[in-house]
């Protein structure tokens, strides 16, 4: 992670996999098994970063970034993530929605320290 947990992503082309989602009430396990699918991600080959954010009424949404289409989708099918894609069904979210997009292009900027 970069600046304010900012994912440092090699240059364009790689993918992102877009995750919006209305959480539904109360922990039920979400935190640990979150925790555990991050560190999971991490160790998987073509993963380059991710980013997360959580707001207080349940929306969320996390980018994880990839090396390509075929990493995304060993991802998707790692057993430990199958579980866990379907307690979200069962116990999580109300709604959710997967965006996966190449990245083109991509650039920054850092404010100058003062």
């Amino acid at each position: 992670m970069g600046t304010s947990g900012m994912a440092q992503t090699p240059r364009p082309p790689y993918y992102a996999v877009i995750f919006t989602s209305i959480r539904t009430p109360g922990d039920q396990g979400y935190a640990e098994t979150s925790d555990r699918m991050a560190e999971l991600a991490s160790a998987q080959a073509g993963f380059l970063g991710a980013e997360s954010v959580r707001a207080p009424d349940g929306f969320g949404m996390t980018v994880c970034y990839w090396e390509s289409a075929e990493a995304i989708a060993a991802w998707k099918a790692q057993a430990e993530h199958l579980i866990a894609q379907q307690r979200g069904k069962r116990d999580w979210y109300e709604h959710y929605e997967v965006r996966v997009a190449r990245v083109e292009r991509a650039y920054s900027w850092t404010a100058p320290t003062p």
